[in-house]
């Protein structure tokens, strides 16, 4: 690779289906792609037993460098798993270097890394974890200790869940 094509490789974000992130990761690796999964360690949710489990720090993202030309462009958009490139009308938008070299010091080590967007009243959110799983809702509001309170609507009427945030996904737009 010359000298000009690695000046013109930058770091791109991938957004993957639903806890494919790891799927979309080993895809790339196997076509050697550089690629990077942040992911931090927590105590698992199970009721049954605590265990600590390395999770991505975004979920449904992959991060991937590339200098995007047609053919590796092709190959990173048919990987399984991957739904987009992120990106406005204009194309992909990179990332800094900066940005990627100080994600790998933040999950390097075992220190609790809080990350998130909050949603806001009126989100499209999918219920991704425990007895309401699959519910597509609108995020209401939250209601404290890590729980929010998500409305349904059928047939007409309206009925809300209320669920713990972590088992909650913003469902992206489009």
């Amino acid at each position: 690779m010359g000298e000009q094509s690695e000046r013109s490789r930058a770091w791109y974000v991938l957004h993957t289906r639903s806890r494919f992130e790891q799927v979309v990761f080993d895809g790339l690796e196997k076509k050697s792609l550089e690629t990077f999964l942040p992911k931090v360690t927590t105590l698992s949710k199970r009721r049954d037993r605590r265990l600590k489990i390395r999770i991505p720090l975004f979920p449904g993202y992959v991060f991937v460098r590339s200098d995007l030309n047609p053919h590796e462009r092709l190959e990173i958009v048919k990987t399984i798993g991957v739904v987009r490139l992120v990106g406005n009308k204009d194309g992909p938008i990179p990332v800094p270097d900066e940005a990627i070299d100080s994600l790998r010091i933040m999950v390097a080590g075992d220190n609790r890394v809080l990350t998130g967007t909050r949603m806001k009243k009126g989100d499209r959110v999918i219920v991704v974890d425990g007895p309401f799983t699959g519910i597509m809702g609108t995020f209401v509001r939250y209601r404290g200790r890590g729980r929010v309170v998500v409305s349904i609507e059928a047939l007409g009427q309206y009925a809300a869940v209320d669920v713990p945030e972590d088992y909650v996904e913003r469902v992206p737009p489009g």
